[in-house]
């Protein structure tokens, strides 16, 4: 065997060996000659290995390229819009696998075969893309896809409670309940403009998420109450800290709901409690101080008190 031949047969991918062949052949044009075909083969073989990722979970926005496996879950519509140099479509599919899920876009001509019948739900994707952190999470731009029908890619069902969200999840519908809410705060972007963000606390049977809502969403926060049941709709996850966030942009809502959400928390026991944790605890109250009024920084008036919590583990001072 060749050098070239010595190398292909290492990779793991699935690129034919007539392909890889070819792309060495045009980065040793592409490089004029100052490398030869083995380096340029090493090379592309380091590329091919970095880019070819696992699962959807491994898909980070920094990648500059990614290839991986999905199953296509659900297809947009076809949007129009105005460039520069003309008019440019796109067309967004919700894919997945076992571990996560990602946006894939389409542009222009793929999104025109995609909105005449090309791709169907259930149809199992091999890609290749950019990916990015996108407006509602992290988003693949995709420069080439191929039907797969001899694989077959396992997606969990999506059981709409907050134990089952996982990172990268987009047009999230979940229903909760209000257990806190934060009032909105102003930042300035890069581009100079200014933008508005609030975050909530809500609770189902399964636990409990911070939601984050910005911009014209921010104001649903001082709107709604503590115990009022809503539905976030088109909302996605993040992550903060090592801890999932639901957020709401523009496309998204959060609608008060006549339903009843249950939310009942199992008590951590005060031992247990960590610096830096959000924890429910239960407990007996020992002692109470009497009320504060103090100054904040923004020259505000706030009022604390605290009263001494016991349970049969250890006891605590709690801060209201």
């Amino acid at each position: 065997m060749g050098a070239i031949e010595d190398i292909y047969a290492d990779l793991d991918t699935d690129v034919s060996e007539e392909e890889f062949r070819e792309a060495v052949e045009e980065k040793v044009a592409e490089m004029e000659g100052l490398v030869d075909e083995e380096t340029a083969a090493q090379l592309l073989a380091h590329e091919l290995a970095d880019s070819e990722v696992e699962t959807v979970a491994d898909i980070e926005p920094a990648m500059d390229e990614v290839k991986f496996i999905a199953k296509v879950c659900a297809i947009g519509a076809l949007r129009t819009f105005e460039r520069d140099d003309g008019e440019g479509n796109v067309i967004n599919v919700e894919a997945a696998d076992e571990t996560g899920s990602v946006r894939l876009a389409f542009w222009d001509e793929r999104a025109e075969a995609i909105d005449a019948g090309e791709l169907s739900e259930g149809d199992v994707l091999r890609v290749k893309g950019r990916p990015k952190e996108g407006y509602n999470g992290l988003e693949v731009s995709v420069d080439e896809t191929e039907v797969d029908d001899d694989v077959h890619v396992e997606v969990p069902v999506d059981d709409d409670t907050i134990e089952g969200l996982t990172l990268g999840q987009s047009d999230v519908t979940l229903r909760g309940l209000v257990l806190a809410t934060d009032s909105v705060r102003t930042f300035d972007r890069d581009d100079g403009s200014t933008g508005r963000v609030a975050n909530l606390t809500l609770g189902d049977e399964t636990g409990r998420v911070r939601v984050t809502l910005w911009d014209e969403r921010a104001d649903r926060a001082e709107e709604l109450s503590a115990g009022t049941a809503v539905e976030v709709v088109d909302g996605y996850v993040r992550e903060r800290d090592g801890d999932l966030e639901l957020h709401v942009g523009d496309h998204g809502a959060v609608d008060e709901i006549d339903d009843t959400v249950e939310y009942n928390p199992d008590a951590t026991s005060i031992a247990d409690v960590e610096i830096g944790q959000t924890v429910d605890i239960a407990g007996v109250v020992r002692s109470t101080d009497p009320k504060r009024t103090f100054d904040r920084d923004d020259g505000s008036e706030g009022q604390v008190r605290n009263v001494r919590l016991q349970d049969d583990t250890d006891d605590i001072r709690v801060a209201l």
